[in-house]
Formats: C-alpha cells, sequence, structure tokens
C-alpha cells in the first residue's frame, strides 16, 4: 500500500478512460491519450478593489472551492480611464494540478452543475483551438462549501481546463469521457 490513495475520478480515468480513448481514437501509445494537465480558478475583482474586507472576503471563498490557497493578482500599469492604480488588487487565481485538480473536476460536474437551476449544459464553443477549455461560473454559491448565509455578494468566476490534447476533438472527447455535461 505505498501508493497514494487515488481519488474517484483519477482511478475512473486510468481503468476506463484511457483503454476506451485509446480503442476509439487508435491511439498506439498510452502516453498518446489526452489528459488534464491544470485547472486554472480566476476571479476578477474589478468592483471591490478598493475595499480590502471584500477582496480578502473573495479570496477565502475562492480558497474554499479551490481546496488551496490563492494568490492575489496586482495591476502591473496604471490605467486612469479605469481608475486603476500600479500594484492595486484586480483579481485572484488558483492552479490545481494532481489528485486537488481531479477532486475540484469531479465535484464541478457532479455537485456544482446539478445545482444549477434550470442548468441544461454547458456550451461546447468555449474550446481554445489548442485543447483547451473555458467556462464562466457565474455564481460561487453553486459549490457547498460555500454557505449562502455568510456571502457578502454573488460572484462569478473563469475554470480553465487545460488538457494534452492537441485539438478541441481530442479534448472534447475527453472531457466528455470525464462527465463534463455539453450541450449536444
Amino acid at each position: 500500500m505505498a501508493e497514494l490513495k487515488r481519488n474517484r475520478l483519477k482511478t475512473r480515468y486510468i481503468e476506463e478512460i484511457v483503454p476506451a480513448l485509446m480503442k476509439e481514437r487508435g491511439y498506439a501509445n498510452v502516453m498518446e491519450v489526452p489528459k488534464l494537465d491544470k485547472i486554472i480558478l480566476n476571479m476578477r475583482l474589478g468592483d471591490i478593489k478598493d475595499n480590502s474586507k471584500s477582496v480578502q472576503i473573495a479570496m477565502h471563498e475562492l480558497e474554499a472551492i479551490a481546496g488551496q490557497k490563492a494568490v492575489l493578482c496586482r495591476a502591473k500599469k496604471s490605467v486612469a480611464n479605469f481608475k486603476l492604480r500600479e500594484g492595486q488588487a484586480i483579481g485572484i487565481k488558483v492552479t490545481l494540478r494532481g489528485n486537488k485538480m481531479y477532486e475540484f473536476f469531479d465535484r464541478l460536474v457532479s455537485i456544482a452543475f446539478p445545482r444549477v437551476r434550470d442548468f441544461r449544459g454547458i456550451s461546447s464553443k468555449s474550446f481554445d483551438g489548442r485543447g483547451n477549455y473555458a467556462v464562466g461560473v457565474k455564481e460561487q454559491i453553486m459549490f457547498p462549501e460555500i454557505p449562502y448565509e455568510q456571502v457578502e455578494k454573488v460572484r462569478g468566476f473563469d475554470v480553465c481546463v487545460v488538457t494534452t490534447a492537441k485539438t478541441d476533438d481530442e479534448a472534447k472527447a475527453l472531457l466528455v469521457k470525464l462527465g463534463m455535461p455539453f450541450k449536444n
């Protein structure tokens, strides 16, 4: 039992999805099969950049959702039209890899998306041409880690799923097998 405990999605990927994709797509080697590389969560703070308490609350919420410490992103340049100064907090990001990435993806697909009212699937048009997929989450309260009573403001964030697939078609096949609920 020297092997680390795997979560259910990673185990399913190794035991079921890799052989199925090899058979369907005709991959000669296991290393050719696309896999998840990383998941990046990004929340912009344009409306609360002046209130440091709100920034901290948003940061704690994103950390609770991701299960990992978030990084504060600061402005590199001053832009007068946006009332933005150099060094001002403008966003929060978290990069998930390994087991935490698989755990988050599993929670996103099996818990968070089904909690959205009138959910009919997500768009399959958000691929970037290189096998990566991005989706916007409108409310952070769709995750059970965020208690609704303690929410200061409903905020959304972006989820970018980076895969090792070379084409969007390969990436979509992988994400469908992993359980991503696409429309059509």
